[in-house]
């Protein structure tokens, strides 16, 4: 302890032997070398090797990288971690260096040392990824792909409009180049995440004789107990609550289905094609499960629909007492989804027949799970001409 208080002391006193000049030059000599091991050892970590090693990031999204034009194309340029990873401007360098110690957290505890542990946390580290890149306006990928250098000419016509208009308005690429360098992740097993995080999970306990509607897409079963499927029931579907028992509800649906094969598809009104549920064939046919009530014949195709009413078992959760949080949710997503590579129609533009084909096309281009894609076309569906009267 007395050395150090003796340090300290040099430390403190005024200097007898040194000039102004040779404290100032020596201060500068020691900045230039402070600055330079800062900037080495920066750098020593801002390296491919150092990333997959680092990260346990070899046996997944580095032989991901290495299937893409992004490793090996016809003009030699590969794109490597840091290139897409780490910001180049040294503010922001700076900051995702000081972010990068939940990585460091995360390989001393080994979050995703299996193949099975990275899956799970696929679309997590995606999503945080996606939301980097839009608010940095996809600068890792302008760094190397400018809008003013493209050759039009050699796109698709496709291609010409849509990245004709996102130069326009110098859209990030993230936008519609989402699973470029690295899988997608699984979105269909993902239960839809920010939809539950925006609408909840549904009410806790639910009334015999009460309406709700499905926040997500849910099995049917053939009773209370069993574990085989009987079906699904749409997103965004009203339900009336006719038992309780356990973990289980036995809902009835009504709705109208086509008088054609075993009838087994259920939707909300004669002549739109907006699903309810779909039934095995099995319950379709079982005595006790559809009740039928009256015909009719669609004069634009000739078809006879019945209106039925199906009665079957679900599970508790993920049912709401209102629809308005999901349309609210599927508002905010088709604006937001839908007009990055365009400016899209209004939701009375098209008639309910009409919007499945047309939002279809343009899944290709936004990445939603599936219960969202089906949530957004149904309210397309149900917020369309057939139902609001509008002038275009």
């Amino acid at each position: 302890m007395k050395w150090l208080i003796n340090l300290w002391r040099t430390l403190n006193k005024p200097t007898k032997a040194l000039t102004l000049g040779a404290v100032s030059i020596s201060a500068f000599i020691m900045g230039i070398i402070f600055w330079g091991g800062f900037n080495t050892a920066l750098e020593a970590t801002n390296t491919e090797a150092f990333c997959i090693s680092c990260h346990s990031m070899e046996s997944k999204p580095y032989q991901e990288l290495q299937e893409t034009v992004h490793w090996s194309n016809h003009s030699g340029v590969r794109a490597t971690c840091p290139d897409c990873h780490v910001p180049h401007n040294w503010s922001r360098k700076i900051a995702r260096k000081m972010e990068a110690s939940h990585d460091v957290w995360g390989w001393l505890f080994n979050t995703v040392n299996t193949p099975e542990k990275f899956e799970a946390k696929r679309l997590e580290m995606a999503s945080r990824e996606w939301k980097r890149f839009d608010r940095d306006n996809s600068l890792a990928c302008k760094n190397c792909h400018n809008y003013n250098s493209m050759k039009w000419e050699s796109m698709s016509p496709l291609a010409q409009k849509q990245m004709k208009r996102a130069a326009e308005i110098d859209q990030s690429c993230i936008d519609c180049h989402k699973g470029i360098a690295h899988h997608l992740p699984e979105m269909g097993t993902a239960r839809a995440p920010e939809l539950i995080a925006e609408v909840g999970a549904g009410v806790s306990s639910l009334e015999t004789n009460q309406t709700y509607y499905s926040a997500l897409t849910k099995p049917l079963f053939f009773s209370e107990k069993g574990d085989v499927e009987a079906g699904t029931l749409n997103v965004a579907t009203k339900v009336k609550v006719l038992e309780t028992k356990g973990k289980r509800i036995k809902i009835g649906i009504d709705g109208w289905r086509k008088k054609i094969g075993a009838g087994r598809v259920i939707y909300m009104d004669f002549g739109v094609n907006i699903l309810s549920a779909q039934l095995s064939k099995d319950a379709a046919e079982t005595e006790g499960v559809i009740q039928t009530f009256e015909e009719k014949e669609d004069p634009m195709t000739g078809l006879k629909w019945q209106r039925v009413e199906a009665q079957i078992w679900t599970d508790k959760d993920y049912l709401l007492t209102e629809l308005q949080p999901l349309w609210g949710y599927a508002r905010d997503t088709f604006r937001s989804s839908c007009s990055v590579c365009h400016t899209q129609p209004d939701e009375a533009h098209f008639d309910a027949n009409t919007w499945p084909g047309m939002f279809q096309g343009m899944l290709a281009f936004v990445n939603m799970d599936q219960d969202t894609q089906a949530l957004v076309q149904k309210y397309l569906q149900e917020h369309s001409s057939t139902f609001v009267k509008k002038e275009h």
